[in-house]
C-alpha cells in the first residue's frame, strides 16, 4: 500500500552535484514542491553508496482533484446502459485467439465526463485512493513538475522552471514513475498475457495496456497490431504470386532459350566494362534468368494491383479502428477540448509575452530548409560515391572472374558473377552510410526542432516526424530508385557509350543483365530491409538487457528487504521521449520497402510479418521488464504518421508500374508476344534473338575493346544494324515498346486510384455504430447532468427555504411561504 501512494521519483546524485548553484536550485525546487501543492510522502531516502538520494512525491487527493479539473480529465459518473454489440457470427472459431475478458476488459464500461472539482458528488467516488488510475496519477504529477519553478520570490528568473531543466543541468540525475510490485498487479497480468514471446499468435490487452501505459502507447500497440493483422493477407498473396512463378519455371520459354547451347550458347555478347571484362556467352545469365522469373512474371502485375488495393483497404479500416478506440477510450473530445492545455513548457518560458517580429522572425528558427537542402546533397554525394564504387568494382571482380575462379568454389560457386557480387558488397556498403548518417542525423533533427519552439507537444512531435521521415526516406530508398529506375537506361551502345562523369573517369554507366535490373532491386530491397530489420532487433532486445544486466550488478548483492522498489526501477533503462517516435518511424519505413518497392519482391510482405510477429512481443517485454514506467500520455490517433501512411500509399502506386514498366522485362515480352512474333501464333519463341541488337566490332573503339577474346557481335537494345541508312539509330520497335511502357503506367494507375478512391468512398471512417453510440452518450450525459444541476438546485431551495422559515419565525411578522420561495428564486 506504500508503494502505491508514491507517485514520482525523484533521483539526485550529490557526487554529481559539482557547484554550490546547483545544491541550490535543488533546495529550491524541492521548497517549491512542498507548496504547489504537491507534497513529499516519504522524506529523503539514502542508498548504501550514501551519494544517491530518492525523494518520493505523492500527489494528496485535493492536488489530483484540482488539477484532474485543470486537464479536463474524464472520469466515471454512471454504469453505462447502452446494450454491447452483437456476436459475429462463427465468432467461436477465434476462441484460440482471445484472451480473458478481465485482462481484456479490467474495468467496467461507464459514462464518462470531465471532472469538475466543484461537482464531486456527481461521479462515481467509491475510493479517493484509487479513484485516479496511476497512469492519470502520474500524468497529473508530472505535469505539476515541469511547471513548478525554483527562483527565490524576489527574483523573477522565469526561465528556471520544470524538472526537464533541472534534469539537463545535471541537478537531478532522472525523474520517473513506479511500476506496481503486486502479484495481481497490472504490470504483472501484462507480462504474462502479453509479453511472453509464446502467446504470439493471441491478441493485445490493449485495454491494459491503455490503463497502465496511457492512451497514447496503446494507440501505438493497436496501431502495430492492426498492420501485422493487415500485412497476413498481403503476405498470403505474395507467396501465391511466388508459387506461381516457381509452378510456371518449365513454361519460361525465355530462359529456355537463353540456358539452351544452341541459341544462347552460340550468341556472344558485348563486355560490359572496358578493357578488364571479356566477351561473354549468353547462356552464362541462364541461372540469373531463371531466377528472375520467380519475381517477375504474369502474376506480379496483379500482385502489385492487389497490394494498391490492400494499401487503401488497411488505411481505411485503420480509420475505423482508431475511431472504435476514441470512442472506448473517451479520446473523442479530446483534441478540441484539450489542444491548448498541452502547451510546451518551453514554449511559455521563451515565447509567452513576446511578439514575433514579422520582418527579422527572431523568435523563430528557419535554417530547416536550408539545412535538409544540405543534408539532402550529402546523402546524395554518398549515393553516388556508390555508384561510383559499383562501375569501378564491377570491372575488378570481372577482371578477377574472367577465368572462372569462383567455379571452384562448392556449392555456390557457380552463383557467384561479377553482376551478383558487385550488387551485394555495394548493398552492404549503403546499408553500413544509412547506418551512420541516421546516427549523426536524429541529434541534429531533434536540436533543429527544440530551436523552433513549437508551442505544443502535437505540434513538436509533428515537426520531427516530418524532418526525420524526410531524411530516412531519401536515406533508405534512394539506392532501391537507382537500381529501380536509372541502373541501364543511360547507357548507349558499343563505340559510343555514357560515362558517369564523362569519359575521363572511365566509370562506363552500368548496364542490366539480360533478364532486366528487377533481380538486382530484389537483392537491394532484401539486404536493406533485412538488414535494417536485424540491426533494429539486436538494438531492441540485446542492448536494454546488457544494459539493464551491468547496471543492477550492485543490485544482485542486496537482499530483497534492502534492495528497494525505486532502486529496482532505477536501474532498468530510461524510456526517453523519443523511445515511441523511433517505434513509429522503424514501422513506416518497414511499410514503405513493402508497397514502394513491392513488385520486385512479393515476399517482402511475409518477411515484415514474421517481423512484426517479434516485434509486438519484443516491444511488449521491453516495456514491461526492461524500461522504466513511463510518463502516461493522452492520443487519439497516430498523429502525423497518419498523413505520411496515406502520402506513401499515393506514391507506391506510381512506384509499382514503373517498375513493372522499365524495370521489368513484362512489356517488351508483351510487345513481342502480340505484335512481333514469327508466324500466324502468338509464341515467346525467337524473342531472345528478337531484343539484340548487332554491331561492328571493328568499329569499338579501342579504349572498350577487352584485352582478349572472341568477335563479339550483339548487345542488349532495339537499334537499327550495321549497314542500314539509321544503324545504330533506335527501330520503330523501341518506340513501340516505349509507347506500350507509358499506357501501362497510365492504365495502372488509373485502374489502381479510381479502385482506391472507390473504397475509400465506400468505407466511412467512423463506422455507423460507433456513431450512434457518441451521439447516445453525449445526449445522456446532458441529461444526466441537467438532472443533477436540478436536483442541486432544489436541495440548495429547500435548505434556503428552511433557513428562511426559521429566520422569520423570529420577526414580528412573517410572510407567507410563497413569497419566500419567490424570493430565494
Amino acid at each position: 500500500m506504500l508503494l502505491l501512494c508514491i507517485h514520482f521519483i525523484l533521483l539526485i546524485i550529490y557526487f554529481n552535484i559539482s557547484t554550490i548553484s546547483k545544491l541550490r536550485l535543488f533546495c529550491a525546487f524541492d521548497n517549491h514542491i512542498q507548496h504547489f501543492p504537491t507534497q513529499k510522502y516519504l522524506p529523503m531516502q539514502e542508498s548504501d553508496d550514501r551519494k544517491t538520494y530518492y525523494l518520493k512525491i505523492h500527489a494528496p487527493w485535493e492536488v489530483l482533484a484540482t488539477y484532474a479539473d485543470v486537464l479536463k480529465i474524464k472520469v466515471p459518473f454512471k454504469a453505462s446502459d447502452i446494450p454491447k454489440a452483437r456476436e459475429v457470427p462463427l465468432e467461436w472459431l477465434t476462441h484460440p485467439f482471445r484472451l480473458p475478458d478481465n485482462i481484456m476488459r479490467p474495468e467496467p464500461d461507464y459514462f464518462t465526463a470531465p471532472f469538475d472539482k466543484s461537482k464531486v458528488d456527481f461521479f462515481l467516488i467509491d475510493d479517493k485512493d484509487t479513484f485516479f488510475p496511476p497512469s492519470t496519477r502520474n500524468r497529473i504529477v508530472y505535469y505539476i513538475l515541469t511547471r513548478c519553478p525554483y527562483y527565490k520570490e524576489d527574483r523573477k528568473e522565469k526561465d528556471k522552471t520544470g524538472i526537464n531543466r533541472l534534469l539537463n543541468n545535471g541537478t537531478y540525475t532522472s525523474a520517473y514513475p513506479l511500476h506496481d510490485v503486486s502479484c495481481e498487479s497490472e504490470r504483472y497480468h501484462l507480462y504474462r498475457y502479453w509479453a511472453r514471446f509464446l502467446c504470439f499468435y493471441k491478441e493485445q490487452p490493449l485495454n491494459l495496456i491503455k490503463k497502465y501505459y496511457g492512451e497514447k502507447i496503446g494507440i501505438y500497440f493497436a496501431w502495430l497490431g492492426f498492420y501485422t493483422e493487415m500485412l497476413f493477407f498481403a503476405a498470403v498473396m505474395g507467396v501465391i504470386c511466388f508459387v506461381y512463378g516457381v509452378l510456371s519455371y518449365e513454361d519460361n520459354i525465355t530462359s529456355k532459350e537463353i540456358c539452351d547451347l544452341e541459341i544462347g550458347g552460340r550468341i556472344v555478347m558485348c563486355p560490359l566494362c572496358d578493357k578488364k571484362c571479356s566477351y561473354w556467352k549468353l547462356n552464362s545469365t541462364c541461372l540469373s534468368s531463371w531466377q528472375s522469373h520467380l519475381f517477375d512474371n504474369e502474376g506480379t502485375v496483379f500482385f502489385a494491383i492487389f497490394m494498391g488495393i490492400w494499401v487503401t483497404l488497411f488505411l481505411e479500416f485503420w480509420k475505423r479502428r482508431q475511431a472504435r478506440l476514441e470512442y472506448e477510450w473517451d479520446l473523442v473530445d479530446f483534441e478540441e477540448e484539450q489542444q491548448q492545455l498541452q502547451i510546451r513548457p518551453e514554449y511559455e518560458l521563451k515565447c509567452t509575452g513576446r511578439r514575433l517580429n514579422r520582418i527579422t522572425q527572431i523568435n523563430r528558427f528557419k535554417s530547416f530548409p536550408l539545412f535538409v537542402f544540405c543534408q539532402t546533397c550529402l546523402i546524395v554525394a554518398c549515393i553516388m560515391g556508390v555508384i561510383a564504387y559499383r562501375l569501378a568494382v564491377y570491372a575488378a571482380f570481372a577482371s578477377v572472374m574472367k577465368d572462372s575462379s569462383t567455379s571452384k568454389i562448392q556449392l555456390v560457386g557457380s552463383l557467384i558473377t561479377p553482376q551478383l557480387a558487385t550488387s551485394v558488397t555495394a548493398s552492404c556498403i549503403n546499408f553500413v552510410i544509412i547506418l551512420i548518417l541516421n546516427f549523426l542525423y536524429e541529434h541534429v533533427a531533434i536540436w533543429i526542432t527544440d530551436m523552433e519552439i513549437p508551442k505544443t507537444h502535437l505540434e513538436y512531435e509533428n515537426k520531427l516526424t516530418m524532418k526525420m521521415f524526410m531524411f530516412q526516406f531519401v536515406n533508405y530508398y534512394s539506392s532501391c530508385f537507382y537500381v529501380a529506375f536509372f541502373k541501364g537506361q543511360f547507357v548507349g551502345y558499343p563505340g559510343n557509350y555514357t560515362y558517369m562523369f564523362g569519359k575521363w573517369s572511365k566509370l562506363r554507366n552500368e548496364e542490366c543483365a539480360p533478364g532486366g535490373c528487377l533481380i538486382e532491386l530484389t537483392t537491394q530491397l532484401l539486404i536493406v530491409m533485412a538488414g535494417k530489420q536485424m540491426v533494429g532487433n539486436v538494438q531492441e532486445a540485446l542492448l536494454p538487457l546488457l544494459r539493464n544486466w551491468w547496471g543492477s550488478r550492485k543490485g544482485r548483492s542486496h537482499p530483497e528487504s534492502t534492495y528497494s522498489r525505486w532502486e529496482q526501477d532505477h536501474d532498468l533503462q530510461n524510456f526517453s521521449q523519443f523511445g515511441l517516435f523511433y517505434e513509429y518511424l522503424e514501422m513506416v519505413i518497414q511499410f514503405g520497402f513493402i508497397t514502394l518497392f513491392v513488385a520486385s519482391f512479393p515476399l517482402a510482405p511475409l518477411l515484415a510479418l514474421f517481423n512484426n510477429i517479434l516485434e509486438v512481443r519484443v516491444d511488449a517485454w521491453k516495456f514491461t521488464t526492461q524500461f522504466r514506467r513511463p510518463v502516461a500520455a493522452k492520443s487519439r490517433n497516430i498523429g502525423a504518421w497518419e498523413e505520411i501512411l496515406n502520402v506513401v500509399a499515393i506514391l507506391s502506386v506510381v512506384t509499382n508500374a514503373f517498375i513493372m514498366a522499365f524495370t521489368s522485362d513484362m512489356i517488351p515480352r508483351l510487345v513481342y508476344l502480340y505484335a512481333y512474333h514469327p508466324g500466324s501464333e502468338a509464341t515467346m519463341r525467337g524473342y531472345i534473338t528478337n531484343s539484340l541488337s548487332l554491331y561492328n566490332i571493328s568499329q569499338i573503339p579501342e579504349s572498350n575493346l577487352p584485352e582478349a577474346g572472341e568477335n563479339p557481335s550483339c548487345y542488349r537494345d532495339y537499334r537499327y544494324p550495321p549497314g542500314h541508312e539509321k544503324q545504330y539509330t533506335h527501330n520503330m520497335q523501341f518506340w513501340h515498346i516505349l509507347a506500350a511502357k507509358l499506357a501501362f503506367i497510365i492504365i495502372m494507375e488509373h485502374v489502381v486510384f479510381v479502385v482506391k478512391f472507390f473504397v475509400a468512398w465506400l468505407i466511412p471512417d467512423v463506422p455507423t455504430e460507433v456513431k450512434a453510440r457518441i451521439k447516445r452518450e453525449r445526449f445522456l450525459v446532458q441529461e444526466y447532468l441537467h438532472n443533477y444541476e436540478v436536483e442541486k438546485l432544489k436541495m440548495q431551495l429547500s435548505q434556503s427555504f428552511c433557513l428562511s422559515t426559521e429566520t422569520a419565525s423570529l420577526l414580528p411578522s412573517s410572510p407567507s411561504k410563497h413569497q419566500v420561495l419567490s424570493e430565494c428564486i
